[in-house]
């Protein structure tokens, strides 16, 4: 059994690791030669570049042989890199599941109302409705060929490395407030175990929402971080005075609470984390070791 991955990120790479067991022989893509050979002698999997300057040539006969892929590469101004420049070898592969990770972020603002995967999708910035339109153009694949490909929305992402813990301990917290403001998160070890189930129970055309069980104030989180490790907790900051990328202020446009119900029922998933408070008591837990 053999996996190939498209990106290597975060959430990939913990896939990667948990479906050892499962897959004696893993393919994995990062943007440029270099990394790849690092990463290979760093993880004992088979490396591949795939980014803007070239792709390494070995990549079809991966893809030939590969039983199962993820995709974790984001669009770009052109749609799907990965479906633009191998989607034939894809279809013509043995390839019988296929996981794209995309963002809660396609189903846009609904004022703190509950949402579930029976809710439309009506993303409002340009980077959530070229989301949605791959993941459309996927699930279009999926039903052309008959190959099983699940879509994984994801809420944000934290675990080791990259949580509220580590950004106060390095001083770039913000504790920013917003009225009525919630966002829903999610470890990685438990995307990890979402898309290892799914593997148990494909679905062609299945969308799924993985995320915690509940949203919660982004300041409450911050606060809890910090009562947690007894590290200093920053001033609240007015969100309209904060000092904010473009790209984390548009997140505050957006404020929804998310179900997961869907991978519970239908995949038999239980979180390990179903809430931040015990996936930031598990990392400083992890840290203190």
């Amino acid at each position: 059994m053999t996996l190939f991955v498209f990106g290597l990120g975060f959430s990939a790479r913990r896939f990667a690791e948990a479906a050892r067991d499962r897959f004696p022989q893993i393919c994995a893509t990062v943007t440029d030669a270099d990394k790849a050979r690092a990463l290979e002698a760093e993880t004992g999997l088979s490396m591949r570049a795939f980014g803007p300057e070239a792709d390494d040539r070995r990549i079809p006969a991966d893809l030939a042989a590969a039983d199962a892929l993820l995709v974790s590469v984001p669009p770009d101004r052109d749609g799907d890199p990965v479906l633009r420049r191998f989607r034939d070898d894809i279809a013509r592969s043995r390839i019988g599941w296929i996981g794209y990770l995309s963002t809660i972020g396609v189903y846009g603002d609904h004022d703190g109302a509950w949402i579930d995967e029976a809710t439309p999708a009506t993303p409002k910035s340009a980077r959530s409705q070229g989301r949605l339109a791959v993941e459309n153009a996927w699930l279009s694949l999926g039903a052309e060929t008959g190959k099983a490909v699940q879509v994984f929305r994801l809420s944000g992402i934290y675990g080791p490395g990259r949580n509220p813990i580590v950004k106060l301990r390095d001083g770039r917290s913000q504790r920013i407030v917003k009225a009525g403001q919630v966002f829903n998160r999610i470890h990685i070890d438990d995307i990890a175990a979402t898309l290892l189930a799914s593997l148990d129970r494909p679905r062609n055309g299945a969308v799924y929402n993985v995320t915690d069980d509940e949203p919660a104030a982004p300041q409450t989180v911050t606060e809890y971080a910090a009562r947690l490790t007894g590290l200093p907790l920053p001033p609240e900051v007015d969100f309209e005075t904060a000092d904010l990328s473009p790209m984390a202020r548009s997140f505050y446009g957006e404020n929804k609470r998310v179900r997961n119900r869907l991978i519970r029922e239908e995949l038999g998933v239980e979180l390990a984390y179903p809430t931040y408070r015990e996936g930031l008591q598990a990392l400083k837990d992890e840290a203190a070791g």
